[in-house]
């Protein structure tokens, strides 16, 4: 019996994401308590961490067009469908606040940033695109691209534990793929090359780490925790566990690490050549 209290301690918490989200919306309304209408609103009101997330993006996304509340009406369908939604979300939440030095908690990324808003657009759409609803998952993308500057074709196939950082401007085309525990910046493009009605996007592996305003153009494919340098413009298939830089890109050495997307290392060491 005197070992029950520990063995609960250890069980309290059944959705350590959600408590999260929670226990930082209560303190900081005990602090700010001007954000009290929209803490209440978007997490303390709901009991799940998927009500909230459906809650906080349609508000996100309401327009005169079409109305929050229809929109939280599709994704509520689109979360009974593939509940996995769910489990994806929260996945991205905890990447978002363990790589990004400027998330001092997970209700940061749950509120306010756009690159963790516009992939959780993309995980509805995408559903509900595969449950025929096409029409309306253009229009939530048309509306993403506004609302957040992050394109992202409803078609395309994206991994979970995703990180997004600042967002503006990511671009992904219908037949792409990024994989799990992938860490993008912003001003990113996984184009395509033609326009002929095929598998025309990257193939984006796990753990892979895409620097700041890099294109990646084409069916090609980037292996598993592969590092793409900012402002590379790679057209060409990368190994895993590689750097590649430049325009076009090349290899320029080893990834640094086995982890580049948790790291979060972007620098590149080259050798002097100017003595």
């Amino acid at each position: 019996m005197a070992s029950a209290p520990k063995k609960a301690s250890h069980l309290k918490s059944v959705d350590p994401i959600w408590d999260a989200v929670v226990s930082d919306a209560r303190n900081v309304l005990a602090i700010e308590p001007s954000l009290s209408n929209l803490l209440i609103s978007s997490v303390l009101n709901h009991e799940t961490f998927e009500a909230a997330l459906a809650h906080r993006v349609a508000e996100r996304l309401h327009h005169a067009d079409v109305s929050a509340d229809l929109i939280r009406q599709a994704f509520t369908e689109a979360l009974q469908a593939r509940p996995e939604i769910g489990e994806e979300s929260r996945a991205d939440l905890a990447a978002t606040f363990e790589r990004d030095p400027a998330c001092h908690k997970v209700l940061d990324a749950f509120l306010y940033f756009k690159g963790y808003q516009a992939i959780q657009t993309h995980r509805f759409t995408h559903q509900l695109w595969a449950m025929g609803r096409k029409d309306f998952a253009l229009y939530l993308q048309s509306r993403s691209s506004q609302v957040f500057q992050v394109d992202i074709n409803p078609a395309a196939r994206i991994g979970k534990g995703i990180m997004l950082d600042h967002a503006t401007g990511f671009v992904v085309g219908e037949t792409a793929v990024i994989g799990d525990h992938v860490s993008i910046l912003q001003d990113v493009t996984l184009g395509g090359t033609g326009k002929a009605e095929e598998d025309r996007h990257p193939k984006i592996g796990n753990g892979v780490l895409i620097g700041a305003g890099a294109i990646v153009l084409g069916n090609i494919k980037v292996g598993d925790c592969a590092r793409i340098g900012a402002g590379s413009v790679v057209v060409k298939e990368v190994p895993p566990r590689v750097t590649v830089a430049g325009v076009p890109a090349k290899i320029i050495g080893e990834a640094g690490c086995s982890q580049p997307a948790s790291v979060m290392d972007h620098m590149v060491l080259v050798p002097d050549i100017t003595g």
